[in-house]
């Protein structure tokens, strides 16, 4: 017993010998500026006008209702490149954006969106 109280304490003492590791002083930290994110957002003029065509073909299916939040539901579920298509399509070929509108109607997740946006009107 009296051995081991002996090592402890002689442990004890050399511990407190043990030299501080000193390191060089390092640089400051510098943060890279922020990177810009890239321009895949869609200006605010291709979206209106996205949104004018697919309000458009809501109201002809769904005459006299306010068809706002259904043209939301459809505009949220839809990529940057089907806006910019219905967008430019819109202008030039009502046909074709019905038919891109449509396939996006056609999707679980904004078919969800039309379902709980006419459960509340």
């Amino acid at each position: 017993m009296r051995l081991i109280l002996s090592l402890g304490v002689v442990s004890l003492a050399l511990a407190g010998c043990v030299a501080p590791v000193t390191t060089p002083p390092t640089a400051p930290v510098v943060n890279p500026p922020p990177v810009a994110p890239p321009t895949s957002t869609l200006d605010s003029s291709t979206r209106a006008i996205a949104r004018d065509v697919v309000n458009r073909e809501m109201a002809k299916r769904l005459p006299g209702r306010n068809v706002a939040p259904y043209t939301d539901c459809v505009v949220n579920n839809a990529s940057m490149a089907e806006v910019a298509d219905i967008a430019a399509r819109g202008v030039n070929d009502s046909t074709s954006a019905a038919s891109s509108v449509a396939v996006i109607v056609q999707r679980p997740q904004t078919t969800q969106c039309i379902a709980k946006v006419a459960a509340t009107a």
